[in-house]
């Protein structure tokens, strides 16, 4: 057995979730990948190796591992959610030109951001979405200001 297929069974069994095929298929493809793929390149992915998958069992599996709390789900505004199995704390940085989803490293914010905004409420948890250009989009815009 695989490094990687231990750990996912060991997250099945940690989460209580049972690891039926496909659920299976839907996290090895993302702990694999490393990627903040869609639902539907999620799904793309995984029918190329089992097309007996179909597009609502990809996503009810997504819908129970993040309930599971085995991926999480980044949300974009106006454009499809992207699922990550990076569990651990970090921040996310999405550009606005290419809609890459990049992992910030996790900084804490101090105690006193924020405290008079967020009035009595109780915050449990936080995670910062930054959006922008990435390298790749600010590079090549430059350079075609260069030739311009």
């Amino acid at each position: 057995m695989s490094k990687l297929s231990s750990e996912l069974d060991q997250a099945f069994r940690a989460a209580a979730l049972r690891p039926t095929a496909q659920r299976y298929a839907v996290l090895e493809f993302l702990a694999e990948h490393r990627v903040h793929a869609t639902a539907e390149e999620i799904f793309d992915a995984v029918n190329r190796n089992d097309p007996r998958a179909s597009r609502a069992t990809v996503y009810n599996n997504l819908r129970a591992l993040a309930k599971a709390g085995l991926v999480r789900e980044v949300m974009s505004e106006g454009k499809a959610a992207r699922f990550d199995a990076n569990l651990r704390r970090h921040h996310h940085f999405i550009c606005e030109r290419c809609s890459a989803v990049e992992d910030i490293s996790w900084f804490d914010l101090p105690p006193s951001a924020g405290r008079a905004a967020l009035g009595g409420r109780n915050v449990t948890n936080y995670e910062i979405v930054f959006r922008g250009s990435c390298v790749r989009c600010r590079d090549s815009k430059s350079k075609q200001g260069a030739k311009s």
